[in-house]
């Protein structure tokens, strides 16, 4: 009996070092826990305000942390189950316990050594006692901690619901805001249309309807002949005159067009595909078609425009009206349009 009883102490001391080593892994993964929560609600904080990419990696972080979540329940699991085998040895010693205590009423010679049995099996037993409350006070520290882990995943998953809502929102405002806008635009651009259309009637009138002044478009074409003599910039009389008229319906169209409409006219100069000779005042068709365009601009404001209503621009050969290889072509292109719109 004395070796069984060498036996089973053997085996209670062997139980020992697991339980210790079980509470020390336990306690590192909580510290472990307790260490990526705080560094994923840092990167939270940080992210809350994002939108598709932030999202995702919260809800990874989420995903992690409730991983982890699980791999502690089962650490829990595996104290609680050391905890089992501590009270079997409990309930072992117990049984020791009340068999000395017969055998103590059994026979007197033997009473000493049974009170002294009793005295260390019961020394033994407060002792797993002890530890049994502790590994229970650790159990239910675990259990609140974990309790608390889920409080926190829980305001995590309401701050990105409300961040949803919010993204949301915003989207719904700028799309309201975006159909605002295209609205009042198309009242602009129909206002200016029709200012537009009024513009080209009254110059149609002023001018005579001469056949080398036409409508293209949303644009008033006059032919370079009109205007300026071959390879010049120098408006001659006959267009100066034609100018004047032009000048005249602009300040009259100023005074109808209501002020919040930001228009300009664009005076736009155009040349045939012949280049220009090295010897000449231009080294291209851009800087003749630009010279030209800014000599009616110029005139204009002598006229009375103001600047801040002109703008002047060179195309050179590079928008023909018609590509055909033939001087009647080349007449159509050389030209100088007049387009009314928006800055």
């Amino acid at each position: 009996m004395a070796l069984a009883r060498a036996r089973r102490t053997d085996r209670r001391v062997d139980y020992w070092p697991g339980f210790v080593d079980a509470l020390a892994t336990l306690l590192l993964a909580i510290m472990f826990l307790l260490s990526v929560f705080v560094l994923a609600q840092y990167f939270l904080s940080q992210e809350i305000t994002g939108k598709d990419a932030v999202l995702d990696r919260l809800n990874a972080q989420i995903n992690e942390l409730t991983q982890l979540l699980s791999l502690e329940q089962a650490n829990a699991q595996d104290a609680e189950d050391a905890l089992a085998n501590l009270r079997a040895s409990l309930a072992e010693a117990e049984a020791d316990k009340s068999r000395l205590e017969q055998l103590l009423a059994s026979g007197a010679g033997q009473g000493e050594e049974a009170a002294a049995r009793i005295g260390a099996l019961t020394g033994e037993l407060e002792g797993e006692r002890q530890i049994s409350q502790r590994a229970l006070s650790q159990v239910e520290l675990l259990n609140q901690q974990i309790s608390a882990l889920r409080k926190q995943i829980g305001a995590l998953e309401a701050a990105l619901e409300v961040s949803e809502k919010r993204d949301r929102e915003s989207n719904a405002k700028i799309a309201d805001l975006g159909r605002r806008l295209n609205v009042a635009l198309a009242q602009r651009v129909q206002e200016l249309n029709r200012y537009r259309s009024d513009f080209f009637g009254r110059l149609r009138e002023i001018l005579s309807d001469r056949e080398n002044i036409r409508i293209v478009g949303d644009r008033f074409v006059f032919q370079s002949e009109v205007l300026f003599p071959s390879g010049a910039t120098e408006i001659n009389p006959n267009g100066q005159e034609e100018m004047r008229k032009l000048a005249g319906a602009i300040l009259e169209l100023q005074k109808e067009i209501p002020p919040e409409i930001n228009w300009v006219l664009r005076v736009d100069g155009h040349t045939d595909d012949v280049p220009l000779s090295g010897t000449g005042r231009f080294r291209d068709n851009w800087e003749l078609s630009t010279a030209r365009a800014t000599a009616v601009v110029k005139f204009l404001i002598e006229n009375g425009v103001p600047a801040n209503r002109l703008v002047a621009a060179g195309f050179g050969e590079f928008q023909p009206l018609d590509d055909a290889d033939a001087p009647e072509a080349r007449a159509k292109n050389r030209r100088i349009e007049l387009k009314l719109t928006e800055r």
